[in-house]
C-alpha cells in the first residue's frame, strides 16, 4: 500500500511537472509571439508609405503675407496664424494654401484632387474625409497627379481614390507622430 502511495506521488510529481514546464513553456512563446508580432507592427507602422515624399527641417513662422511654397501643395512651412478649419471638412473650390499649411501643423491631412480625378473618385475623397475628423478635402489645380494627400512634412501622390494607401496615409498622419501641435484646434478657424 505504501508502495502504491508512493508511485502516486511520483506519477502526480511528474504529471505537474510536466504540466508546469508545457504551460511556462506556452507562456514564454505565447509573449515572444506577441512582443516581435508588436515589434513588427511598430516597424511597419515608422517606415515610409510606398511612394510617400517627406520634407524636413520646415519652418512654422506665422506670417501675414503669401508665401511662395516649393511644392504644391505644400507640406509644411511658413504660414498664415489663423488655420483652415479641417475637422472632416469639404471644401468645393480652392483653399488659401497658408490657412490650408497652418491645419496641417494642427495634425491634419489635406486631401486634394485636380481636374483629371474623375467624379467618382472625388466622391469616394468626400466620403472619406467626412468620416475622419483632423482631414479635409479641396480641389487644387496645380498638382502633379490627381489626387494628393498631404501631412505636416509627409505627401503621398496617387491617380486613385481606391488606391489601398490612401487609408494608410490617413490612419497614420491624421493626429499622427509628425503632428507639431498636437491636440490643436481644427475648427473655430477660417472657412476658406
Amino acid at each position: 500500500m505504501r508502495r502504491a502511495e508512493q508511485a502516486r506521488e511520483r506519477r502526480n510529481r511528474i504529471i505537474a511537472i510536466t504540466a508546469s514546464t508545457v504551460i511556462l513553456a506556452g507562456v514564454v512563446g505565447g509573449g515572444w509571439y506577441l512582443l516581435d508580432t508588436a515589434n513588427e507592427k511598430e516597424k511597419a507602422k515608422a517606415a515610409p508609405i510606398k511612394g510617400e515624399q517627406t520634407r524636413s527641417n520646415l519652418s512654422r513662422n506665422h506670417v501675414q503675407k503669401q508665401v511662395d511654397y516649393p511644392m504644391g501643395p505644400p507640406a509644411g512651412g511658413d504660414h498664415n496664424p489663423v488655420w483652415l478649419n479641417c475637422d472632416a471638412k469639404v471644401y468645393t473650390k480652392e483653399v488659401n494654401d497658408e490657412n490650408a499649411v497652418h491645419a496641417l501643423e494642427h495634425g491634419a491631412v489635406w486631401v486634394t484632387y485636380d481636374d483629371k480625378a474623375t467624379k467618382a473618385d472625388v466622391k469616394t475623397l468626400t466620403a472619406q474625409v467626412t468620416r475622419t475628423p483632423y482631414s479635409f478635402l479641396t480641389p487644387y489645380k496645380d498638382q502633379s497627379s490627381p489626387i494628393a494627400l498631404t501631412a505636416w512634412g509627409h505627401q503621398l501622390k496617387v491617380d486613385k481614390a481606391s488606391d489601398p494607401r490612401v487609408k494608410e496615409f490617413l490612419d497614420k498622419y491624421v493626429q499622427g507622430p509628425q503632428t507639431p501641435e498636437p491636440g490643436a484646434a481644427c475648427t473655430g478657424g477660417s472657412m476658406s
